[in-house]
């Protein structure tokens, strides 16, 4: 098998991983508090996350990356986690999937904005119209009026969007896989006390099914999935293994009904195949578009930092 296949192959683990999110959220919040359930799955990840750091030998981030990777942290380990699981007590899991099928608009509008670079109208085009059908399912599901769930999911997806952007850019420097482990690593000692709180406040007893979910979204979406994903685009290339990411609101609705017994007529489905192709269209549309140079600073060192990465691990950093 060739590295292309093979990283059409891992982006495509990633993604069904990543399907499964909202289903073991909703099966997780079912007898967990929601808060006990967003950061402790971030704590129960570092420890795999540090083992595999420590195994491999890879370097540690200067100064000024820990200061990034502080941004993802807030994103993808705070914000994402904690809002989805406070939605997931409210809403079903299809209908938050139809909600988020929006994040990789999302992701590319904050990665166009974080590194100064000017897309052309018709992305935008593109872009409102997915974001339009999107605002349009949320109402008409909750009766015409927007919900506080639907709030939080999109919250959610501003959260890992603006993390998703920023641990782009510091993949070129300290690996793909290298900055979903260090942004477990920082995340373990400042969320570790609010998690033992909550656990002891709200106590532990909780169904063999709430559990299952929990691991899941700990040792699956936080960290495998996250390892598969951006080994994938490592192999395959962001523009081939990105596209896998429109497949994952289908993932979600097939488990929601797998593993939920949720029932849901045509219309979620419809949403995030009409989503689906606009992300497309827009992501066509990016392709003539050129980032501004930044001027050479501290910040960024590639070169030396990838060698250096390259030697201690295996070669599966992002592509782009």
């Amino acid at each position: 098998m060739n590295a292309a296949r093979h990283g059409w192959w891992s982006g495509l683990a990633g993604v069904t991983i990543f399907g499964f999110t909202l289903p073991a959220t909703r099966l997780a919040v079912g007898s967990l508090d929601p808060m006990l359930v967003g950061l402790g799955r971030a704590v129960v990840a570092a420890i795999p996350a540090a083992t595999l750091l420590i195994l491999t030998r890879q370097p540690r981030p200067r100064p000024d990356q820990w200061k990034r990777l502080f941004i993802v942290v807030s994103g993808v380990l705070v914000g994402f986690p904690v809002l989805i699981a406070w939605a997931m007590q409210r809403v079903d899991a299809s209908h938050g999937g139809v909600v988020l099928g929006i994040l990789p608009l999302a992701t590319a509008c904050a990665a166009f904005f974080r590194a100064a670079e000017s897309p052309s109208p018709r992305f935008w085009i593109w872009s409102g119209a997915g974001s339009a059908t999107v605002l349009a399912f949320a109402l008409s599901e909750a009766g015409g009026k927007a919900t506080p769930a639907d709030a939080a999911l999109l919250a959610a997806v501003a959260c890992a969007a603006i993390a998703y952007a920023e641990g782009g850019r510091l993949s070129r420097e300290l690996g793909g896989w290298q900055v979903m482990c260090w942004t477990l690593v920082l995340g373990f000692p400042l969320l570790i006390g609010p998690t033992a709180f909550l656990a002891f406040r709200h106590g532990l007893h909780a169904t063999p099914a709430a559990w299952a979910g929990f691991a899941w979204l700990a040792l699956g979406s936080s960290f495998l999935g996250m390892f598969a994903w951006y080994h994938g685009l490592a192999l395959g290339g962001v523009a081939k293994v990105g596209q896998l990411q429109l497949l994952q609101p289908f993932f979600t609705f097939l488990f929601a009904m797998v593993f939920l017994g949720e029932r849901f007529g045509w219309q979620p489905i419809a949403c995030a195949a009409l989503v689906a192709a606009f992300i497309a269209l827009g992501r066509s549309e990016t392709h003539g578009v050129t980032p501004k140079r930044p001027s050479q600073s501290p910040d960024s060192e590639p070169v030396s930092r990838s060698k250096q990465s390259s030697q201690a691990s295996s070669p599966s950093r992002p592509s782009g």
